[in-house]
């Protein structure tokens, strides 16, 4: 059940080796996909190769007469048979849904405290949805050992993180990249600008101040306060 899998974000272009210009990609094509599944199959083969040779593979099992050198040098030769397929196609819903529903991961934990109904005699029932019935949100009971082993499974070993930047994003040059590349693209024209308070609402700054953070407790009715006629300002104590 282990299922280990990466989500990369890369632009469809990029700076030119000179930083002097931006360099877009072909319309309707991003990369070859025959190409990079050769490329993904020699860099996958010889990590694992590597690996190998440091004795940091565990070869139990069914897998076990792969111990031997020589047997797990014919195994890898093998490898390199196959055609691997790597699926190259555009985003479903486009990239806006991409970003949308990457961002759901980022910052959270495996299961939310939510989703617990409840622990007893050993076994922990929690709620999911089953994406094969519409979405239809269902219980499920299992042993608490199981639970913690699936819980597990999303935990980062060491020296992973959960988040990384590459290229113009990267931590050490993020700010003189992203300014050269607002240079070099051309501005996009503003169909409907945003009034102040959309902005606002945006930047999470108060309407009112623009300086404390929003924090939205709660929809008055307009029958009860009209909010535009008469703004409020709610600031909170950090303390």
């Amino acid at each position: 059940m282990l299922h280990p899998h990466l989500h990369c974000l890369v632009p469809a272009a990029g700076l030119s080796p000179d930083r002097s210009s931006w360099i877009h990609s072909r319309k309707g094509f991003f990369l070859p996909g025959p190409v990079l599944g050769r490329m993904f199959r020699g860099k996958f083969l010889v990590l694992l190769a590597v690996a190998f040779r440091r004795k940091k593979l565990r070869l139990a099992g069914e897998l076990q007469p792969l111990q031997r050198p020589g047997a797990f040098d014919r195994f890898v030769s093998s490898l390199k048979k196959p055609k691997w397929v790597v699926e190259v196609r555009a985003p479903l819903g486009g990239p806006e849904h991409v970003l949308k529903y990457l961002a759901r991961y980022t910052h959270r934990v495996a299961i939310s405290h939510g989703r617990l109904v409840e622990l007893r005699d050993g076994r922990v029932t929690f709620h999911w949805r089953d994406s094969a019935d519409h979405n239809t949100q269902k219980l499920m009971t299992i042993e608490a050992v199981e639970f913690i082993r699936r819980f597990l499974l999303h935990v980062l070993p060491p020296g992973f993180v959960k988040i990384r930047h590459f290229g113009y994003l990267a931590n050490c040059c993020r700010a003189d990249g992203l300014k050269l590349c607002r240079t070099l693209l051309p501005a996009l024209p503003q169909k409907n600008p945003l009034t102040t308070r959309q902005r606002n609402a945006i930047d999470r700054r108060c309407p009112c101040c623009g300086i404390e953070t929003l924090c939205l407790l709660g929809y008055v009715p307009a029958d009860i306060l009209n909010f535009w006629a008469t703004p409020v300002c709610f600031t909170l104590d950090s303390s």
